[in-house]
């Protein structure tokens, strides 16, 4: 709620915006300029103001204003949106992957600063953040109906940007605000956190059940060994080396992407007495470890034996993603049963969910793939039937024997 006081007839405007210290504003030569009073009460944030303004009106007069707006005028949102995308990089060198630190830039300076950017920051409202986030919606669909109709497509329902694009905004805009408080620029956050949310719904993620993994391997085994197009052979083949690699490791597809041969070992494990991979994974949760199943050794050899490589190539150098959708297509494999659209990324809750299948300890998961048991239980495990142990679920109470009615009891006493 706003709090708003006037001094000297009008000239000087008091306000508070859900903070504790009072802000004042005023016009000099047409022109409107803000400051905080640093002040509690509003008697001496009266004082405080009324200072500010015969200083700003004294230096109007001997020409140093501009000194004054430098010093003492209210930063907008664009200039802490530009402190912050200074200092971001800097900060979290080496902690933070690049493309996502470039990623928060992008969406800064191509969607939230050309609506937010001129705003004060005590005017950076929770209200202020929601319509920001109506504006984008809305503009999103027009642009999209506009595209459809250049493009003669038949008009249909535009789509609003996807939950988590809106999502990395809202986390932009919030790191944008946490700075200008840390450089006390603000006094205080705004309320970041989603109006009208309803619980989200639990859904496991895309992947591919035993029965369609089958499918998919033998279709891209079908492509190695009856290419339709000879110069493509190759292709096929690391295509078909992938996915089975893919499976059988559980990595993400950037962190496939970073493996060199180099990072990949041949391995007698003594645990298990099989041949595996243990693969060093740079990623997003920076170094990590893996160890494969055995599926993933034959792999790794034949992309060995096709290239010669030096320690530090790139295993998997190429992204095959029109090949893989072209074949999920064939199979009709496009998307699972709740409409959601498989990726490579499916190969990955392919190996997690086909390790809880076999009865995997679930931390054991989590600490191969560099992600958390949580993670693992809420998307992961609720859906595996296997993990449900029916002989502890179908337990019957063993039924009593009844009780004699006293009719019964005398006559017995009586014989």
């Amino acid at each position: 709620m706003t709090a708003r006081h006037e001094i000297l007839g009008g000239k000087i405007q008091l306000y508070r915006r859900g903070g504790k210290f009072w802000h004042c504003a005023a016009s000099v030569a047409g022109r409107q300029y803000r400051a905080t009073t640093k002040r509690e009460e509003l008697s001496q944030a009266e004082d405080a103001a009324e200072d500010w303004y015969l200083e700003l009106r004294g230096k109007f007069k001997r020409g140093e204003l501009g000194e004054l707006v430098r010093v003492k005028s209210e930063k907008t949102f664009a200039q802490a949106a530009e402190k912050f995308i200074r200092e971001y990089p800097v900060i979290t060198e080496g902690q933070r992957n690049k493309q996502y630190v470039d990623g928060i830039e992008r969406r800064l300076r191509n969607h939230i600063l050309p609506f937010m950017g001129p705003k004060p920051l005590s005017e950076v409202t929770s209200g202020f953040v929601q319509e920001y986030f109506i504006h984008r919606i809305e503009t999103a669909k027009a642009a999209k109906a506009q595209d459809d109709e250049k493009a003669g497509k038949k008009a249909a329902d535009p789509v609003p940007p996807a939950r988590n694009t809106l999502h990395q905004e809202r986390v932009a805009i919030r790191q944008v605000l946490k700075s200008a408080v840390r450089h006390g620029d603000l006094s205080r956050m705004p309320d970041m956190s989603q109006p009208y949310r309803m619980n989200s719904k639990i859904s496991h993620r895309a992947w591919f059940s035993p029965d369609e993994y089958k499918q998919l391997y033998k279709a891209t085994r079908e492509r190695v060994e009856h290419p339709k197009k000879k110069k493509y052979r190759e292709d096929y083949e690391d295509l078909h080396d992938y996915v089975l690699f893919m499976v059988n490791t559980g990595l993400r597809p950037d962190e496939s992407r970073r493996i060199e041969f180099r990072d990949v070992k041949i391995v007698d494990d003594r645990d298990s007495g099989e041949t595996i991979l243990e693969i060093d994974v740079r990623g997003k949760r920076g170094v990590g470890f893996c160890k494969s199943m055995p599926g993933a050794v034959h792999p790794f050899q034949r992309v060995m034996k096709r290239r010669n490589p030096k320690p530090n190539d790139p295993v998997f150098p190429k992204t095959h993603h029109e090949l893989f959708n072209t074949i999920l297509g064939e199979l009709d494999l496009k998307v699972d049963r709740e409409g959601q659209r498989r990726t490579f990324y499916s190969l990955r809750h392919t190996y997690i969910c086909m390790r809880l299948m076999e009865g995997a300890d679930v931390y054991q998961i989590a600490k191969n793939c560099r992600t958390s048991v949580k993670m693992i239980e809420e998307f992961y495990a609720s859906h595996i039937k296997n993990m449900v142990d029916a002989s502890v679920i179908n337990v019957r109470r063993s039924k009593q024997p009844k009780a004699r009615t006293r009719k019964a009891k005398r006559g017995a006493d009586a014989d």
